[in-house]
């Protein structure tokens, strides 16, 4: 009655031991884009250092054909909004926590962070301050380059959700330690996460990280909970004692996470840790009764001060307020309002 209570709500849990490693939980990891922001970024500023704006978003958004990425939807969306023609792209290559490149027009892209331009030992020094001063914004930073050198940056923005503080703030109240952990820069990183209330907020974490803390945390005796919606955040999913996915996210998040969220709402997340431990105290309170029941019932009917009618009587309304008690989950709900 516990999970279906919570389905009712938007939360599928998988299987027992999720539930009963739920209840347990006493540190809870956000993955940040799509998650704890809305998962749909903007482009917000440019800035080229070499041709024009309009040639170096052709570009980058060339690149980006077909990607399923947030920040390449958010490059493509713009290019459309322009109006833009976008060219053929061939020798795709993707860097994982870094970058992607391709050759359009005769000439390589590369499109990424500070990280793959170190690897191509491109020098950004000259425009790292206007870099930083978006990063403090919660702005991602995208260098583009070619083959002759830097081209310009692109900053794209995705806005926390509505909810997320409302859902930090709950975690808290639970008394669970909250930290967000995202592959941009540090910078963006520390904004989100002062908006969201996170305790502990981390950027230029790359994917094997993201599990590598959870394994920290683990042998630090924390009981942990991963929440993410990608491929990315799959291993850490699987490292963690409860893996929650989004509903939106992707086909191998879901299977590899113990708990789904049915609505991108991330105060789920506390309503599913609360459906747990409701769960797991109706089934202290059911053996708590079940010992009672018998140790008053056994010794007063081996006494004979009941009659064996009587004592099957007792007995089995001993199983009817078991199951009475059990079946009151079925009005539990999130306290939260939806909106």
């Amino acid at each position: 009655t516990g999970t279906g209570a919570a389905a009712r709500s938007g939360i599928l849990i998988k299987d027992v031991e999720s539930l009963e490693r739920a209840h347990r939980l006493d540190a809870i990891i956000f993955d940040k884009t799509g998650t704890l922001t809305a998962g749909k970024p903007t482009v917000v500023d440019m800035h080229v250092f070499r041709g024009t704006e309009e040639q170096m978003l052709r570009l980058a958004a060339s690149v980006q054909q077909g990607s399923e990425h947030p920040l390449a939807k958010a490059l493509l969306e713009r290019a459309e909004q322009q109006k833009i023609e976008l060219h053929p792209v061939s020798d795709f290559q993707s860097y994982t926590g870094m970058g992607i490149s391709g050759v359009v027009d005769g000439r390589e892209v590369l499109i990424g962070n500070e990280r793959l331009l170190a690897e191509r030992k491109l020098d950004p020094s000259g425009e790292v301050e206007r870099a930083r001063a978006w990063e403090a914004r919660a702005a991602t930073v995208i260098w583009v380059a070619d083959n002759d050198g830097l081209l310009g940056i692109i900053a794209i923005q995705d806005p926390l959700r509505a909810e997320a503080k409302e859902a930090v703030d709950s975690l808290k109240k639970l008394h669970i330690k909250t930290l967000m952990l995202s592959g941009d820069a540090p910078l963006v990183a520390e904004e989100i996460g002062r908006q969201a209330g996170v305790d502990i907020a981390r950027g230029g974490v790359r994917p094997e990280e993201k599990a590598e803390v959870v394994k920290e945390l683990s042998s630090e005796g924390h009981t942990v909970g991963m929440i993410g919606d990608g491929i990315n955040d799959a291993p850490a999913l699987a490292a963690a004692d409860v893996g929650i996915a989004m509903g939106s996210g992707t086909d191998v998040a879901m299977e590899t996470a113990g708990i789904t969220l049915m609505r991108t709402d991330p105060r789920l997340v506390g309503a599913a840790i609360e459906a747990s431990r409701a769960t797991f105290s109706k089934i202290k309170q059911n053996l708590f009764w079940a010992f009672i029941y018998n140790a008053v019932g056994i010794p007063l009917a081996a006494a004979g001060y009941l009659s064996p009618a009587l004592a099957g009587a007792a007995m089995a309304m001993s199983s009817v307020s078991v199951v009475s008690n059990s079946l009151l989950l079925r009005r539990w709900k999130p306290h939260f309002k939806r909106t």
